[in-house]
């Protein structure tokens, strides 16, 4: 009876990774501009999209940039664009450009070192995430200064593995957004390492005020950890932190993102 369930849970471990919000939807695919970079760091070329705010063109302002992984146009980049251009539009966000970032090979670049075999089963490659992050801050955060008017201010937004991505940025690499957004990030991952580790990475001083909203939804795999992580936050009471955990016990793994996107969005860009 152990080993049924733990097959089963593996295989719906397996679901959860592959879920894409994205497939359930036909979201419109707003104006947008797609360049293709080459790099060094992942070994390919990746795909780009960029969302720009209806002003960028009749103004000479410059603007915050949020970054997403599973930022292509059949993944997750479509509603988010939308979303930010609604709340834009409604006045309850400062205007922002959008870079989304097309997948390849999701699962080699989302996830950091497992030592858990279970883990290493989900893809030929794992474990790809200091390549990925060396991509963004090293070539395509460059890139995306250069030809687009922008501001120091930068976020990452991400679901599921990405917000795993996500958080694993924050944790370790803390100085290189402003603020991070994960939505059911699978801190599951390595027999939940980040979370293991939280008090040691937090004791790295912040070299300016950084901002982290997270959620979790109803899958206890991901809200045991989620919640782990609220209460090591709380604890350690970090300077220059804004903080915000939402506890979904409502949603599930596959509705979380859509049902919570436009407070994270909101509550992250917004004045603390």
């Amino acid at each position: 009876m152990k080993k049924t369930y733990t097959i089963l849970f593996f295989f719906a471990t397996i679901f959860l990774m592959n879920c894409s919000t994205a497939q359930e939807y036909n979201d419109i695919i707003p104006e947008h501009q797609t360049f293709t970079l080459q790099s060094k760091y992942v070994n390919e070329a990746r795909v780009i999209n960029v969302w720009l705010p209806t002003n960028y063109k009749s103004t000479t302002d410059s603007f915050p940039v949020l970054y997403m992984p599973d930022g292509g146009l059949k993944e997750d980049f479509p509603h988010i664009a939308n979303t930010i251009a609604e709340l834009i539009q409604a006045k309850k966000i400062k205007p922002i450009i959008l870079v989304g970032i097309e997948n390849t090979q999701r699962r080699r670049d989302l996830t950091g070192f497992t030592e858990v075999k279970k883990d290493k089963e989900i893809a030929p490659v794992v474990g790809g995430s200091d390549n990925f992050r060396n991509f963004i801050q090293q070539e395509l955060i460059p890139e995306i200064n250069k030809q687009y008017r922008t501001t120091y201010e930068k976020g990452i937004i991400g679901e599921s593995l990405a917000g795993l991505f996500v958080t694993e940025t924050f944790l370790l690499h803390p100085n290189m957004f402003s603020f991070y957004i994960a939505f059911d990030p699978s801190l599951w991952w390595n027999n939940h390492y980040l979370v293991q580790t939280a008090k040691e990475h937090l004791a790295t001083p912040f070299t300016d005020k950084k901002t982290f909203w997270f959620a979790g939804s109803n899958t206890k795999d991901i809200s045991t950890y989620t919640k782990q992580l609220e209460q090591i936050l709380k604890e350690e009471n970090k300077a220059n932190l804004t903080w915000n955990y939402s506890n979904e016990p409502k949603e599930k793994h596959n509705t979380i993102f859509r049902a919570t996107k436009e407070k994270a969005i909101i509550w992250a860009t917004g004045e603390k």
